[in-house]
């Protein structure tokens, strides 16, 4: 867990991802047309992958663990979670607060 919450610290948008989740391919790409230059873990690629996959399925408390995103270092949720602050218009304001965009 340690871990997972240091490395979510590190910048404004963090996502954990695995490099065959089509999911997280989504939301990576939206993110990336909105401007952001999110920091991408991908736990199928990392040594330490199964234990921050675990303890980010304690954090969503469901698994799969992928895609688990992080803006201004606290847990946004997944897919469902971005596309809906997205289609309410509160992703992009988010964003701004984290220093992810500055449109």
């Amino acid at each position: 867990m340690d871990t997972v919450t240091k490395l979510a610290a590190q910048r404004a948008v963090v996502i954990f991802s695995t490099s065959s989740c089509p999911m997280s391919h989504t939301v990576i790409r939206l993110l990336v047309e909105f401007g952001v230059n999110p920091t991408v873990h991908e736990l199928d690629n990392d040594p330490r992958g199964r234990d921050m996959e675990r303890a980010l399925a304690k954090l969503l408390g469901r698994s799969p663990a992928v895609p688990a995103v992080f803006i201004g270092g606290k847990l946004v949720g997944s897919t469902e979670n971005i596309l809906t602050l997205h289609m309410t218009g509160s992703l992009i304001p988010m964003l701004k607060n984290a220093g992810a965009i500055w449109v």
